[in-house]
């Protein structure tokens, strides 16, 4: 399967239908995120470079605090190191105005990569969000 085909099956399965404002996964849900789920398709998803991630994640997480060590070694396990072993990373773009559900704007920020890893059959999903 192709990477806009793996991409279509993620945006297709149940767990994606989270607005990660708290609420968690909701079965038939209409929200991803800030956005209606209706607005997510593969081809909105660009592809960037492990740096270019890197980038945004740092940015968001580095001017909010001084992060703990432990926050910081948590974040090099579970993000960080996963950039390194991708074969394919795609941001997920800012889908303007009218995509933007009822209430999504209780997201002060939302970044959102896809990391394809062919070596080892896995798609992981990375959401970085505040609200």
């Amino acid at each position: 399967m192709d990477d806009r085909g793996l991409l279509a099956a993620l945006i297709g399965h149940e767990q994606f239908q989270d607005d990660y404002a708290g609420g968690g996964v909701l079965p038939e849900g209409p929200r991803h995120g800030p956005y209606w789920l209706r607005s997510i398709t593969p081809d909105i998803y660009e592809p960037v470079s492990q740096e270019e991630a890197v980038q945004i994640l740092r940015e968001w997480v580095d001017p909010l605090w001084d992060v703990p060590t432990e926050l910081e070694a948590d974040l090099q396990r579970e993000v960080f190191d996963r950039l390194v072993a991708g074969d394919g990373i795609y941001y997920l773009s800012e889908l303007g105005d009218e995509a933007i559900h009822d209430w999504g704007r209780v997201h002060d920020s939302f970044h959102e990569f896809v990391l394809i890893d062919r070596s080892v059959g896995q798609i992981t999903l990375i959401v970085a969000a505040d609200d």
